[in-house]
């Protein structure tokens, strides 16, 4: 066991764990957030993603102490209690169905929205390629990724001189 120090959706927590342990059980057994999952334990089915500096990982097979930058889990999204845009739009278009993917597949659209916040229908297949939905919602996440990132557009528009009152 060795001291390791996280900062987890803006808190830092220092914590006495073995350095090995995979990100998602520190995450979940000793932080207690519940929105990173444990799908298949080999980083194939994208349940367990988090964000690290804004970059989409996965948090099974990441070993604690190799997690240096800023973590945000599904439950960091939000602030000041007003859900992000992606989440909104996963509400809105009813993606989930048994909602285990969930995780994974709204920090992966975020991360993806970040790089690239008008995706062509080709990029958004590959850049959620790899989060497995067992429900098959693909053509409902897609539909809310669209959503999410017109309402991003929308909020990062300039007002034009009339709505600005010029």
């Amino acid at each position: 066991m060795s001291e390791v120090t996280l900062k987890v959706n803006g808190e830092t927590h220092t914590l006495d764990v073995d350095p090995t342990t995979p990100l998602l059980y520190v995450l979940r057994n000793d932080l207690g957030l519940r929105g990173p999952r444990f799908g298949c334990g080999l980083g194939q089915c994208g349940a367990c993603t988090v964000l690290v500096d804004g970059t989409a990982v996965r948090s099974c097979t990441r070993s604690t102490s190799s997690v240096t930058g800023e973590i945000t889990t599904l439950e960091g999204l939000a602030v000041n209690g007003e859900l992000h845009p992606v989440q909104k739009a996963w509400i809105e278009e009813q993606v989930p169905q048994c909602g285990f993917c969930q995780n994974g597949q709204i920090l992966t659209a975020k991360a993806m929205l970040d790089r690239n916040p008008n995706p062509t229908d080709a990029e958004l297949r590959r850049g959620m390629n790899g989060v497995i939905c067992r429900c098959m919602t693909y053509y409902r996440i897609h539909a809310a990724i669209r959503r999410a990132a017109d309402s991003m557009a929308s909020q990062d528009a300039p007002e034009s001189g009339a709505e600005a009152g010029l």
